[in-house]
């Protein structure tokens, strides 16, 4: 059977780790991350909760990999990115006010 070569890359707050695999052709995403030992190194991975993404585009686990192909794991979010948008310029305002 065919192999292809991928990356499966995840940042914690304080490194990055990205690991370089040759899986079989037509392998999923969770295949891949499986594969690449990033679920025993990094337990807070919970493919159940933790979004996926090839290239930065949102993807299913069940997702074909294709040759080259580099598999993101995102952490969840801190804060919602609208609220904080508006938490500053609520301040912002507010300082012009002054």
């Amino acid at each position: 059977m065919a192999e292809i070569r991928v990356q499966v890359c995840y940042a914690r707050p304080d490194r990055q780790v990205l690991r370089e695999l040759t899986v079989a052709e037509g392998a999923t995403v969770e295949a891949a991350i499986r594969a690449s030992g990033l679920l025993q190194e990094a337990p807070e991975i919970d493919l159940a909760r933790n979004r996926v993404g090839i290239y930065g585009k949102l993807k299913a686990l069940d997702t074909v990999l294709r040759a080259h192909d580099r598999v993101e794991i995102y952490r969840p979010l801190v804060a919602d990115p609208k609220e904080s948008r508006r938490a500053r310029a609520a301040k912002k305002e507010e300082q012009k006010a002054q």
